[in-house]
């Protein structure tokens, strides 16, 4: 299915009687599968899968997503029968796996995990080694001859459970062991001796017991209750939120939590833990990638806490491994048909599959992903074109540094994330925020990330981390929100405190600008140069697809452009035409502004007509070039659309240059300028208004135009303009200026020997027009919706002041969206759909189109689409995201039909 909309989860609500909250997966009995996602998460639903198939996966159980609606319309209490069937499935698993949890002699230790219908990585809590108390840790070291390996279980549990059920600071237990390690001399957290070890834990239990003001609790019961109810309250937590606002998740019941039997990767060197992708996250390329730990639990690869090695290295230290892992990723990846990111731990030499889940990506390895799987028919053609969001086009299609531009290195990490971006840097995400809405460009840069980091990770323009691996919380969350990412650059010594971090010699301050390229790993001090982005050969087989998804009953995409150079590049991203050429803005061209000053300060016809007459051949020649750029191809030309004033000086030195430049009095020039001045000008003497009161302006224009098209003619080109009247309210605004404008066009034609189609319509942009939309469309050749104006006009909205009150109408969900961003379906929507059936019910052919920023908003073509527009019109570096967005609304349609 396409994911350009809002992405949602059905809603089924209805609860049968009997519907269970717990599900047991495991061999030889699995009570769940991959299409249940909704009621298990996608962690509990792909567990049940993969123990479907065979693969080795850790006996558990998972509370479903009903349980967590049900927990918080309870204040953030478990029900009562959640509790009982708990009990119920943890004696299950005592049963079968033949230990007991809490029991000194065989303990069985269990993990709560957390694993919503939609992936939302390292945005909520999980609990390892529950059932640890003091006396099962004992039995943890008789029955693997390794106290030290249950030493450190003990405190991993102890310092985890602090953080995350109790909600205590883990810096605190985080300076107990950098003050042990330092006292025995170590660097790494495995080197650390027994003794030593058995001294943390103790100095944890302390620390726990005067932090929270009560003893760590032993009861296995409590810690697994305790643990599942703060799995369950993290979904409500502030990270969980902000990550689903970012990433317009909305619809869900809630997230599920898995309870699943322990593997321990940490129970010495053939012991290890690792995260890997079956393809390339970064390219997309068919290759085997991740990375691994030795005598590791999982949480040191994802937190950054040690460098982990390349995935490579595995089959060098357990060789049996990573042949079973390479037939685990072909085996995921044909039954998924995607690409998979997959963690498994290695426990005295047997891989566990501990989770499979659709690999976050950047946008190039999407779009490769997806055509490289239909080009071997694991998917179709519009399945390939449905897998990649169309707003992911966006970051193929912006500069990376120029390779010829001076680079300052200074460290180099892991190319985590790929991109090419600078800024000042900041140290905190409470900082980068601040900064970023006051408009400043910012790096964040950290140790490592944390999921707290989420909301300033979205506002940098990049994230420099100084520890963690490709698959750290940096790496992951970066990918997918499309950040540029450096991750691992054990070079760079931060000071947060002081605000500054070292490399060597170099001292790099807060406020100080560096660069990051997320392709090569480089850390660079300074602002380096771009140059254009190579989106890829994949890219342009993708947006053949989407464009052959929409031949016959897909929109058309047309671009926004006012010069040639941009009709050129429009062209080249496959626009189908220009819906909205803004004459407007070639007036103001160094030889161009003074005519038109010239003209505004005329007082009568004829002295208007004068400095129109210089105007004239710049038109011509600018009318010239745009055709000639979309030769072939219809080109909508708006005629002159602001207030006069727009193009008057306001300050004092202005008011001089333009009185000197034509000869009159300051006092006039400013006399002009306050006559012209309006209480409310978008609502005032401007658009069609300016063309009934000076008609001599739009016969400049329209003259212009046609003889623009007939000097192409005669150079054997194909020359295609559409005028367009603006602000139309009335049909007789619209027929008073059309029947003079036309006779303007064939006198041309006429004189100029050249026979060419003559097409006028009209812009729906005031809320009458739309109503009144039968008696315009009978007169129009053509509409074409400007939601800008029509937004404004219809909320009574001014679109440069709502930024003062948007945020908190959007916060507080009194409106879903920016308006101005993603179109008002409803209000805006409904005007749309008014004007478009009124209009083909007095002319059934009547070509309708939108050239409002709605025009590149995925969202909003999908709803064009449903309307039955003929064409969207957006800027030129987002015709690509129409044309995919295109696809996506006629693919989604069909599958809607099915």
């Amino acid at each position: 299915m396409a994911t350009t909309r809002k992405r949602s989860v059905t809603k089924k609500r209805k609860k049968k009687a009997n519907q269970r909250s717990v599900y047991h997966f495991g061999p030889g009995f699995t009570q769940g599968g991959a299409g249940m996602k909704e009621l298990l998460g996608g962690k509990g639903a792909n567990l049940a899968e993969m123990c479907r198939i065979g693969l080795p996966v850790p006996a558990g159980f998972t509370i479903a997503t009903t349980v967590c609606e049900r927990f918080n319309k309870n204040g953030g209490k478990l029900p009562p029968d959640v509790v009982q069937e708990v009990r119920k499935a943890v004696r299950r698993l005592e049963k079968d796996s033949g230990k007991g949890f809490g029991d000194p002699r065989r303990p069985l230790l269990i993990s709560v995990r957390s694993g919503a219908a939609l992936s939302m990585p390292g945005m909520m809590d999980t609990v390892l080694n529950l059932g640890l108390n003091a006396d099962a840790m004992e039995g943890v070291a008789r029955l693997t001859g390794n106290r030290r390996f249950a030493l450190d279980a003990r405190r991993r549990f102890i310092q985890m459970f602090a953080n995350v059920v109790e909600g205590l600071d883990h810096t605190a237990f985080e300076q107990v062991l950098e003050r042990a390690k330092a006292k025995a001399g170590v660097d790494a957290d495995i080197d650390l001796p027994e003794a030593e070890l058995e001294g943390v834990v103790a100095d944890y239990l302390k620390l726990f017991k005067k932090l929270s003001r009560r003893p760590f609790p032993e009861d296995p019961e409590e810690q697994l209750l305790r643990s599942i109810t703060a799995v369950f309250g993290s979904w409500m937590g502030k990270r969980a939120v902000e990550y689903r606002r970012i990433h317009k998740i909305e619809g869900l019941l809630g997230t599920a939590v898995n309870v699943q039997t322990m593997v321990f990767g940490n129970l010495g060197p053939t012991s290890g833990t690792g995260v890997c992708f079956t393809r390339d996250p970064a390219t997309g390329e068919d290759i085997f990638y991740g990375e691994f730990l030795m005598n590791a639990q999982g949480e040191d690869v994802v937190a950054g806490i040690r460098t982990p090695q390349d995935l490579s290295g595995l089959v060098d230290v357990q060789p049996k491994a990573y042949r079973q892992l390479e037939r685990v990723r072909r085996l995921l990846e044909k039954h998924y048909r995607d690409m998979q990111d997959i963690e498994f731990t290695i426990e005295e030499g047997t891989l566990y599959i501990l989770q499979t889940r659709t690999g976050k990506r950047t946008a190039r390895a999407a779009v490769r992903i997806a055509v490289e799987m239909a080009q071997k028919r694991l998917i179709t053609r519009d399945e390939a074109v449905a897998r990649v969001q169309a707003g992911e086009l966006d970051r193929l299609l912006h500069p990376q540094f120029d390779p010829k531009a001076e680079r300052h290195v200074i460290a180099r990490g892991l190319p985590a994330s790929p991109g090419a971006v600078s800024g000042k840097v900041v140290f905190s995400a409470d900082e980068a925020k601040v900064q970023a809405a006051s408009g400043e460009q910012v790096i964040l840069v950290r140790n490592e990330t944390s999921p707290e980091d989420v909301g300033g990770m979205h506002a940098a323009e990049g994230i420099l981390t100084a520890t963690g691996g490709m698959t750290s919380h940096a790496a992951v969350v970066a990918r997918g929100m499309g950040k540029c990412c450096v991750a691992g650059a054990g070079e760079v010594r931060i000071d947060e405190d002081d605000g500054f971090f070292r490399v060597a010699d170099t001292v790099v301050w807060a406020g100080d600008v560096i660069s990051l390229d997320g392709t090569s790993g480089e850390v660079m001090v300074g602002a380096v140069a771009t140059m254009p982005a190579d989106p890829g050969t994949e890219f342009s087989t993708l947006l053949s697809w989407a464009d052959k998804a929409c031949r016959k009953d897909g929109l058309k995409v047309r671009a926004n452009a006012d010069t040639p150079a941009d009709a050129a590049v429009a062209r080249g991203f496959g626009a189908k035409g220009i819906g909205l050429c803004r004459t407007e803005h070639m007036f103001f061209g160094e030889k161009r502004i003074t005519p038109m000053r010239e003209m505004i300060l005329a007082e009568d016809e004829r002295s208007r007509r004068k400095a129109l007459r210089k105007l004239l051949p710049f038109q011509r020649r600018d009318f010239a070039g745009i055709l000639k750029a979309m030769d072939g191809l219809p080109v909508t030309i708006r005629l002159l659309d602001p207030p006069l004033h727009e193009f008057l000086p306001h300050d004092e030195d202005g008011v001089a240059s333009v009185a000197a430049a034509l000869d009159v009095s300051e006092d006039e020039v400013r006399e002009r300028a306050r006559r012209l001045q309006e209480m409310n000008p978008m609502l005032g003497h401007r658009g069609c208004r300016l063309g009934i009161t000076y008609p001599e302006i739009y016969e400049m224009q329209v003259r212009a135009i046609y003889e623009a098209a007939a000097q192409n003619k005669k150079k054997g080109l194909r020359p295609k303009p559409e005028v367009m009247i603006p602000l139309v309210g009335s049909v007789t605004e619209y027929t008073f200026l059309r029947d003079r404008l036309k006779a303007v066009a064939r006198e041309v034609l006429k004189k100029k020997e050249v026979t060419l189609p003559v097409v006028f319509g009209t812009m729906i942009e005031i809320p009458r027009a739309a109503l009144r939309a039968d008696e315009i469309g009978a007169e129009a050749q053509f509409f074409s919706f400007g939601t800008n104006d029509l937004t404004q006009m219809t909320f009574g909205f001014s679109r440069d002041d709502i930024g003062s009150f948007l945020p908190e109408y959007v916060d507080h969900k009194v409106l879903p969206a920016d308006p101005f961003a993603t179109m008002d379906q409803s209000g805006v929507g409904e005007l749309v759909k008014i004007a478009t059936e009124r209009g083909r019910t007095a002319k059934p052919k009547l070509k309708v189109g939108i050239c409002g920023e709605h025009g590149g908003d995925p969202a909003s073509i999908g709803f064009c689409h449903g309307v039955g527009l003929d064409y969207v019109s957006c800027s030129p570096f987002r015709v690509p995201i129409a044309r995919l967005a295109a696809a996506h609304a006629v693919v989604d349609a069909v599958e809607r039909d099915v």
